[in-house]
């Protein structure tokens, strides 16, 4: 008999409204979705259609106002604020467009910050972080600062960032909407090699069609729904 595979993220009638009055805006409208333990979906579909709401919902950083968002059986919204903190420190990673790396700091200390957010001491902080740099193909490149990085590179620190605290989730916006395409596909094959080798789920929000064939399921988002749950298409050769 098969075992049904675990959640990692399940959305039942999910509802999102800003403002009020003639100024109101729906950002969700009723979003139903699952997202499975050792997936990579990828989430599609036209600027303002509400991808970004629906991710930060996942991540604990928006309320919905109506519908249940539970990640790995946790109900986000009903947790105490410093518990969903703690929660979103222990298995949710981030990794963002702009990278958002800090200047002043090294690519291992940029890398290190989920560590030292949690605790964790500065030296095995930073040194956990380099060991994820060479994972991610950043070997000897610990104590270069951001300035001296191409973009291809700072997305791999941030790459890094986002998998050093062994998230079981890793929620991606436009990952590689500002990198060329070899360098986005070198940076899709790590998300599948690295992060998804070690059973972690990732949801990447994305414009960038040539990537849709690292994904194993596509939702296409259109005015606060989901409106289509596809297979991504075979991978080109």
């Amino acid at each position: 008999m098969e075992v049904a595979q675990e959640l990692a993220v399940e959305l039942s009638g999910i509802t999102k409204t800003y403002g009020s009055g003639d100024s109101k805006v729906t950002a969700l409208r009723g979003v139903d979705l699952e997202v499975s333990s050792d997936e990579l979906l990828m989430l599609v579909g036209p600027s303002g259609c509400g991808k970004t709401t629906l991710i930060s919902i996942v991540a604990g950083i928006l309320d919905q106002d109506a519908g249940s968002c539970h990640v790995f059986g946790q109900d986000m919204k009903a947790m105490r604020d410093r518990d969903r903190v703690r929660y979103r420190g222990d298995h949710i990673g981030f990794v963002f467009q702009a990278f958002n790396l800090l200047p002043t700091l090294t690519a291992a200390e940029n890398a290190a910050i989920p560590l030292l957010i949690k605790g964790v001491a500065r030296r095995e902080a930073v040194e956990r972080a380099s060991d994820m740099l060479e994972r991610v193909g950043l070997k000897g490149r610990g104590h270069s600062l951001p300035s001296q990085l191409s973009g291809g590179q700072q997305q791999r620190v941030a790459i890094a960032r986002s998998l050093v605290h062994q998230p079981r989730l890793i929620v991606c916006d436009e990952p590689t909407s500002a990198l060329d395409h070899e360098t986005g596909h070198k940076v899709m094959e790590l998300f599948r090699d690295v992060a998804m080798g070690e059973g972690r789920s990732l949801i990447i929000v994305t414009h960038d069609s040539r990537i849709f064939e690292f994904a194993d399921r596509i939702a296409t988002m259109d005015d606060g729904r989901i409106v289509e749950v596809t297979k991504a298409p075979p991978k080109s050769h």
